[in-house]
């Protein structure tokens, strides 16, 4: 039994038809799908876990017409449960069926980078998942970032950590503060962030500590 890890790029058909105007991906920082549910009536319910502005998501969401139900839960100020239920479309049901009749199981969560590119971990038979990076539809962008004997998983990290400490980590790898040698510093970090120093090292430092604690599955 092999672990897939892939990264999908949806064509336009597949995405949810998210309004003009709206500035949802930079009010969202992380996404994280955890558990999903197609229904017979041609409905589809999912529960996501969202690091990010609610006020602006679930505004955007209220103008999406696929949609046909939706809850909010806090977790925390940054941090959300979102239960949906959608309507599903002739393209995505040409997705799911690329899993379908096989030996594969799709494990959570699906990580949505931002509204077309979801990345995803599949386990199963290592000629299934062959055939499911095959299948996929022609439009359907894949990369295939790993395959190999199935690895623990880390779980959510959007629960684990908040927003601001989530940005932190973020803007530290993309500056270079993680590099070896380190390209960037703190100071950099600090100035990108509109913080002190000691703020920026504050919250790397606990978003570091739950990202180590995710690893270990604590």
């Amino acid at each position: 039994m092999k672990s897939l890890d892939v990264t999908v790029r949806l064509p336009p058909a597949m995405r949810l038809p998210i309004p003009k105007g709206s500035d949802v991906d930079d009010a969202v920082e992380r996404e994280e799908m955890v558990a999903w549910h197609a229904r017979s009536d041609g409905a589809v319910s999912f529960l996501s876990v969202v690091t990010g502005d609610l006020g602006v998501v679930r505004e955007t969401v209220e103008a999406i017409d696929p949609v046909r139900s939706v809850e909010y839960a806090a977790i925390d100020d940054d941090t959300f449960y979102v239960y949906a239920e959608l309507e599903a479309t002739p393209a995505d049901v040409a997705l799911w069926e690329t899993f379908e009749d096989r030996h594969v199981v799709v494990v959570p969560p699906v990580v949505y980078l931002d509204a077309g590119t979801v990345r995803l971990t599949v386990l199963g038979d290592p000629a299934d998942l062959r055939a499911v990076v095959a299948d996929f539809p022609d439009d359907v962008g894949v990369e295939i970032r790993r395959l190999s004997e199935h690895r623990h998983l880390a779980g959510s990290l959007a629960g684990r950590l908040t927003r601001r400490q989530l940005e932190a980590v973020r803007v530290a790898r993309e500056v270079g503060y993680y590099e070896v040698p380190r390209e960037g510093s703190l100071t950099e970090v600090a100035e990108t962030l509109d913080c002190s120093e000691s703020a920026a090292s504050t919250l790397l430092r606990k978003g570091q500590r739950a990202l180590v604690d995710a690893a270990f599955g604590r």
